[in-house]
């Protein structure tokens, strides 16, 4: 006889860190065999709610039910037991081991580890051809890309015996078509009477692959909606509070003198490989330049050697007219002359998540004399500094003294974001600049970009997003294999012209 009821309950889950309510009274039911998906504002309390589900956090507050049995659930492992899995942002992977040894790991089975590895390895022959989740055993985590280290991690849950599946912020690192391949996986899931929740902030993958979606603002739930029955608009509407402009809005661009001109760059990485080649480009006073291309495919390594990260191998840059030689290209000298990066990965080159957030608010330029005298730095100038940046880009909760691993992603983004362009640049180059940001804040970076832009600022713009390239872009550049294979006016392309141009069809057959 099946189970009636829910795969999951919720009732009155309430969890707070000092002052700060990360839940309030949260109430949410997720039917068996369904997707579900939450959305929400950065720290609207999503990622809290499903930590404390899964046995990261107890609840201050409140009850869990699962399939109707009442549960207290204080550790993963409880969770686990209690048929509960989850794929973190961040995977929790050991990259020197192989797929099959992640697979086991905490699950050996015994003290023979060759029995319970044969036992995994069969298992996860059954798991693969069920779920068309195909990997190598044997493969190295590290050497896998982030698309299968995430497919690792779904099939460690589903090996636990995971029949709630919980997956936060799944599609934040993965390409286009991996995040393709990842709905397919689910749906495949959902078919076989697993039950998923999905927590994501883009309405467009919420509108795709699931059947319900809950929506949380300042932790609280403030809605719970069939997803065929409501719209991207009616989401982000209830996301942030008030109407959300989904489109780009901006006026013809003015465009001025050639401010950074590259001629011939290429790279060679530690492997040897060509990873960037040939490639030239110009940037001018007062327009966006976007990069459209599959990750992986020469777009970090552009964004790298035009910020001084890189040296390259062959190549001359220009700013502003002035030929830079070696020993200009370095990221302090570049930052002088008004050249500010923000980082594509924010955790491993852009913050230092173990630094309050005041400090990381004055990286790269705490030699400013706005920050102190002589070779001493003044903290209260310093948090004065971040706390206002901070109110500017709605970064929450606003505590210059806070750790900055405290804080979410898309929190972590602003924090970069108002270092580089509140100095002022005259050449801006962005990574990703919306990558696991909530669709208000969205928003607000589109409208601070476009504003730089009709002051006269030079952006280059790399995203995954091919969405975002084209609503921001003026101009659009795209790469394929580490060579520019065309150039477009934004206005003048569509996804499947730039498509062609990703895949490597050269300008004369386009």
């Amino acid at each position: 006889m099946n189970n009636p009821h829910p795969a999951i309950e919720l009732s009155g889950i309430s969890k707070a860190f000092g002052p700060v309510k990360a839940n309030k009274d949260v109430s949410l039911s997720v039917a068996v065999g369904s997707i579900h998906g939450i959305v929400g504002e950065n720290g609207a309390g999503k990622s809290t709610l499903m930590s404390i589900l899964y046995g990261f956090y107890e609840a201050d507050a409140g009850e869990i039910r699962v399939r109707g049995e009442l549960r207290r659930i204080r550790s993963s492992s409880d969770a686990i037991a209690a048929g509960i899995g989850m794929v973190h942002q961040h995977f929790m992977l050991v990259e020197p081991l192989s797929v099959v040894e992640n697979i086991v790991l905490g699950a050996e089975g015994g003290a023979l580890l060759k029995r319970g590895i044969g036992k995994a390895r069969a298992e996860l022959a059954r798991l693969s051809q069920e779920y068309g989740l195909a990997i190598d055993p044997d493969a190295i985590v590290g050497e896998l890309s982030v698309g299968l280290q995430q497919r690792v991690e779904i099939l460690k849950a589903l090996y636990r015996g995971a029949e709630v599946l919980i997956l936060d912020e799944p599609t934040a690192v993965l390409t286009p078509a991996e995040a393709d391949q990842l709905f397919e996986l689910l749906r495949a899931l959902k078919a076989q009477g697993k039950t998923v929740i999905l927590i994501t902030h883009k309405l467009r993958e919420i509108m795709a692959v699931t059947d319900r979606v809950s929506v949380m603002r300042r932790g609280e739930m403030v809605a719970h909606v069939e997803t065929e029955r409501t719209s991207p608009a009616e989401l982000a509407e209830a996301m942030v509070g008030r109407r959300v402009l989904l489109r780009v809005e901006k006026t013809p661009r003015k465009r001025g003198a050639p401010v950074l001109e590259a001629a011939g760059l290429s790279v060679i990485d530690e492997r040897g490989c060509e990873t960037l080649r040939d490639a030239s480009l110009t940037l001018h006073e007062g327009e966006i330049v976007g990069i459209a291309g599959v990750a992986g495919n020469g777009q970090s390594e552009l964004l790298d050697v035009l910020a001084g990260l890189t040296q390259p191998a062959r190549g001359v840059i220009r700013l502003g007219g002035k030929i830079l030689n070696a020993a200009d290209r370095n990221p302090a000298n570049l930052r002088r002359l008004g050249l500010m990066h923000i980082p594509e990965d924010r955790l491993r080159t852009g913050l230092v998540t173990a630094f309050a957030a005041a400090e990381n608010a004055i990286l790269g330029y705490h030699d400013d004399p706005a920050f102190g005298r002589g070779p001493f730095l003044s903290p209260t100038l310093i948090e004065q500094h971040a706390r206002a940046g901070m109110q500017d880009y709605d970064v929450r909760p606003v505590d210059p003294g806070l750790k900055t691993a405290k804080f979410s992603g898309g929190n972590q983004q602003k924090i970069v974001l108002a270092r580089e362009i509140e100095r002022a640049p005259k050449v801006l180059l962005v990574g990703q600049p919306t990558r696991g940001v909530d669709i208000g804040a969205i928003e607000f970076i589109h409208r601070r970009l476009i504003a730089l832009r009709d002051a006269g600022v030079a952006i280059l713009l790399v995203s995954v997003e091919l969405e975002e390239v084209m609503a921001l872009s003026d101009r659009i550049l795209a790469l394929c294999g580490g060579q520019i294979t065309g150039e477009r006016e934004a206005v003048a392309t569509d996804e499947r012209d730039l498509g062609l141009l990703m895949a490597g069809v050269s300008e004369r057959a386009a």
